[in-house]
């Protein structure tokens, strides 16, 4: 999303939304020491974010200042792309956003939020991109919006580097710093910015949407706690599959209010599905070659069983070498009924797949039989009990 636009127009409106973010990011003038040093920083520490977090930690020692740092650097040396804020490539991975950003150093919202959001990583501060979207005065934004968050001395705040870099004004991005930006309160700032998902409100008591868009932003105490910071760790624990499916929940729980929230709902639903389906091509693929070792398994001891048990071994290891293979295949039969979905373009490899280990397990079964009726009987009736045994073919 754009950065905000503060015009001469509606001037009692303007003058209160100014008095109201001032209450919004911390604005010191001991940051002055810093924000001159990161002015400082010389050109070949800023080719990396690896670069620039080994500049910040040489320079500075508290958490404030580092992340002081890192907003100076990211709002004042990456400027708003004004023609890419309807580009935006999808694919484009994370690294490759960074790395695009600090070589052209301009980017829109979810460029400034990748710097700033690796840079802390690197500088070890906990943080996250949020994705979300915005309010200003009065007026919802139809673009989503992504910002950053940070815990600071072991409390949450919202940086946002892209709307505290400048603003665009007919077209034109200007560069200005603005401070209201930088460490804000979670429960100021959501006058403004709110996240598609509440956990990331960082509020005992979040809002809905429509709560939002009315303006009712104050704390109810009414409502269910929620215990936000419980519920950060708990995600942080959890698969991409399950943060997936949890996110998804609570951003449907909220309200699928506008077109931005119900894209980013589906978005996270179609993610879940094409995980799931990766998730169970590894799983059947996991079974196949799980079904190629015992078939191995099986087809030595079918040699061994034609050479009639020769060179001669333990009891213990002849029933281990038609064993192993059969408790294998056992488990095949049972894993993979349990898999889900791998489109309709595999149903008959699946089907194939099956039949297959039906087929190796009877196999198997069936020598195992042998292998207990050969073990039953003395040495001299043992001889007479071979026949030679076609060996197992996958088909």
């Amino acid at each position: 999303m754009k950065p905000t636009l503060h015009t001469m127009k509606n001037i009692f409106l303007l003058f209160w939304f100014f008095f109201t973010l001032l209450g919004f990011g911390q604005v010191n003038a001991g940051y002055a020491v810093v924000d001159a040093k990161m002015a400082a920083i010389p050109v070949n520490a800023t080719t990396s974010t690896e670069a620039i977090a080994k500049y910040i930690n040489t320079n500075f020692k508290t958490q404030t200042d580092k992340i002081r740092a890192v907003f100076y650097w990211t709002a004042s040396n990456i400027s708003y792309d004004v023609p890419g804020m309807y580009k935006v490539n999808f694919d484009e991975t994370v690294s490759e956003k960074i790395a695009k950003t600090l070589k052209t150093k301009k980017g829109v919202c979810i460029h400034y939020a990748s710097v700033f959001n690796d840079l802390s990583q690197k500088i070890g501060i906990q943080s996250y991109i949020i994705e979300g979207y915005t309010k200003q005065n009065g007026n919802v934004s139809n673009l989503a919006h992504a910002w950053t968050v940070a815990k600071i001395d072991n409390k949450w705040y919202v940086f946002d580097s892209t709307w505290g870099s400048g603003y665009v004004n007919n077209g034109k991005f200007f560069k200005k710093l603005n401070n209201n930006y930088f460490k804000a309160e979670p429960t100021k700032i959501i006058v403004s910015h709110i996240p598609f998902d509440y956990l990331w409100q960082f509020s005992n008591y979040p809002i809905t949407n429509n709560q939002f868009y009315e303006g009712k932003i104050q704390i109810n105490k009414t409502k269910k706690y929620y215990d936000f910071e419980k519920e950060i760790v708990k995600h942080n624990g959890l698969s991409e599959e399950d943060k997936l499916f949890a996110s998804a929940d609570r951003i449907a729980k909220n309200g699928l209010k506008n077109a931005m929230i119900v894209e980013r709902y589906e978005g996270k639903k179609k993610r879940l599905a094409y995980i799931k389906y990766n998730s169970n091509i590894e799983k059947l693929n996991a079974i196949v070659n799980e079904m190629n070792e015992a078939v191995v398994m099986l087809n030595d001891f079918i040699h061994y069983r034609n050479n009639t048990f020769k060179p001669a071994l333990p009891d213990s290891e002849i029933s281990i070498m038609i064993d192993a293979p059969r408790e294998k295949l056992a488990k095949c039969q049972n894993e993979i009924h349990k898999v889900g979905s791998v489109g309709n373009e595999n149903a008959a490899n699946v089907a194939s797949i099956k039949k297959s280990i039906s087929k190796a397990l009877a196999q198997a079964e069936e020598h195992a039989k042998f292998v207990d009726a050969y073990l039953s009987k003395s040495k001299i009736a043992r001889k007479t009990m071979f026949f030679k045994v076609a060996q197992f073919r996958v088909r």
